[in-house]
């Protein structure tokens, strides 16, 4: 276990690596022996300095949900990171590239709930209940710490490398549309990338709500009604940089686009 003096310092390199738009040195390579429970305190310090200075938490991301994800990174586990109110962007905006690090694309599913969800014995059929729509969203990953060799320790750390969400604008309940064949066709520049479909989630996107609620429940703590979840990718992610044009096909559920400027 870390102590909390490295607990703050690690949190505060990562405050000011996302403030300068920086990558620090892997947080493993300098403390081998840190947890997963290390790894969320850091997060957790984090997250309470940028509700400190202002931000609006909004929802939580959930990471490394599909083997598509889990052999991209090397990392065989979920993870999950908060979302504020000003990483949110709208299809068809113009998202500015220099306010991330290593700049990558998902594709995933985003839940808004209607009531309050809680564990520990929360079932797939119980996160269906709680929620009030899906909606189709890519996910803008930054990450803060060097890629080589890290580890979900590491991940974790930097708020589960989440930067921003692109959301859709199709709304379907749950009940409207078999949410695990709604397909991802990922392109970049007009050429197709990565294509994929909800299933690969765990066998269904909203899985993922049902094991965070559960996570949570360890903690004493609960999803909130209103709150977005963002479900994790069913595509590899594909790397952007400035000029880039992003169109992602989700057939019943719409299209997103965005432009990297």
């Amino acid at each position: 276990m870390l102590t909390d003096e490295q607990i703050d310092a690690i949190a505060a390199e990562l405050a000011e690596a996302d403030r300068t738009h920086s990558v620090i040195p892997r947080i493993t390579a300098r403390f081998p022996d840190a947890t997963v429970d290390d790894s969320y305190r850091i997060q957790g310090r984090w997250r309470d300095t940028q509700l400190a200075a202002g931000r609006t938490l909004v929802g939580r991301k959930i990471g490394l949900t599909s083997k598509a994800m889990q052999q991209a990174t090397g990392i065989t586990e979920p993870d999950y990171g908060v979302m504020f109110d000003d990483t949110v962007y709208r299809s068809g905006d113009e998202i500015p590239v220099e306010h991330f690090s290593n700049v990558r694309i998902e594709v995933e599913l985003a839940f808004v709930l209607k009531t309050p969800l809680e564990g520990p014995d929360c079932t797939l059929d119980d996160a269906l209940a709680a929620i009030d729509y899906a909606v189709p969203a890519l996910e803008v990953l930054n990450s803060h710490i060097e890629l080589e060799g890290r580890t979900i320790v590491d991940t974790i750390s930097d708020n589960a490398a989440y930067g921003a969400m692109v959301l859709g604008d199709v709304h379907r309940r749950p009940d409207e549309i078999d949410l695990r064949w709604v397909p991802g066709v990922l392109s970049r520049n007009g050429e197709i990338e990565e294509t994929g479909v909800a299933a690969g989630v765990l066998g269904h996107p909203a899985t993922g709500v049902a094991w965070l609620a559960n996570k949570f429940s360890q903690h004493g703590a609960r999803l909130e009604a209103g709150e977005i979840i963002l479900a994790g990718s069913f595509t590899r992610p594909m790397w952007v940089s400035r000029g880039d044009d992003v169109l992602c096909d989700y057939g019943p559920m719409g299209t997103i686009s965005c432009r990297f400027v």
